[in-house]
């Protein structure tokens, strides 16, 4: 009897004894890892600026025109600014759609408040973008008009799931580019320069 307490109490002493020694290996290995955690070195991720709307507009070749045209006219402080903004920007092409010498003419230093009054016609106050524009247009019975800040209004609406804009003259212009982000608003690019009355 004698010998079965002693090998019950030696049994129970050993599995103690192991059982702390795997506790204080645990606790050692722990600390291990922290130090190694604390003592490596953190990389810093650089912060992702996005740039305004004329900085992604300049950063883009299909705006070289667009931009030539915002520098003329004195706007590029203006849409530089905080904002919001949502700009229904012409490319190239749609600068290049209209008659012969127009964008020659509204370049002209005599001309400048013409000019400016096109480029304000693209631009309207606040971040739209392309789900809050359809979502607008759809709860309107398919057609929604926008204030520019220019004053003037344009129409916007769908079709084959193309947000199409119709401008004061009846002209139409379809976003060809849709939620380009910008720091102060949102660009959506458009096919056809669009002009107010």
């Amino acid at each position: 009897m004698k010998t079965i307490k002693t090998l019950s109490i030696l049994a129970l002493g050993s599995i103690l004894f192991f059982s702390c020694g795997e506790k204080k290996k645990d606790a050692s290995e722990t600390v291990d890892t922290e130090e190694v955690i604390e003592s490596a070195e953190v990389e810093e991720v650089p912060e992702v600026v996005v740039p305004n709307i004329v900085g992604v507009a300049s950063g883009n070749e299909n705006f070289s025109t667009l931009v030539a045209a915002v520098s003329t006219a004195g706007l590029a402080e203006t849409l530089s600014s905080e904002g919001p903004f949502t700009v229904f920007a012409p490319t190239n092409d749609a600068f290049a759609k209209l008659p012969a010498g127009t964008v020659d003419t509204l370049l002209k230093p005599e001309n400048k408040e013409q000019l400016t009054g096109v480029l304000t016609y693209h631009v309207v106050a606040g971040n739209f973008g392309a789900a809050a524009v359809i979502e607008a247009i759809n709860n309107n019975d398919g057609k929604f008009t926008v204030s520019t800040v220019q004053g003037g209004d344009i129409e916007l609406s769908l079709k084959d799931g193309n947000v199409m804009l119709k401008d004061a003259n009846g002209g139409m212009s379809t976003v060809v580019i849709a939620d380009v982000a910008a720091s102060n608003g949102v660009i959506h690019a458009i096919d056809s320069v669009v002009m107010p009355k």
